[in-house]
């Protein structure tokens, strides 16, 4: 009987590991994806920018500058 309660806490204790590292994986995929998604937030603001910027020169009617290489 005991053999046999020991052979379930063992069972147990490994799941136990498994179940943490499946957490700790999942954690750093959430974390990944959090930096990604922060990512594109700062691509998304910066291409708004632009956009507002084209679009304040065509209200303009102002000729656009001329690249800095000119």
């Amino acid at each position: 009987m005991a053999d046999s309660q020991e052979q379930r806490l063992i069972a147990l204790e490994e799941r136990l590991a498994h179940q943490d590292q499946t957490i700790e994986d999942l954690s750093a995929v959430i974390t990944g994806q959090w930096r990604e998604i922060d990512r594109l937030k700062r691509q998304l603001a910066m291409i708004d920018d632009q956009i507002a910027a084209v679009e304040q020169l065509a209200r303009t009617g102002k000729a656009e500058p001329p690249p800095p290489h000119y």
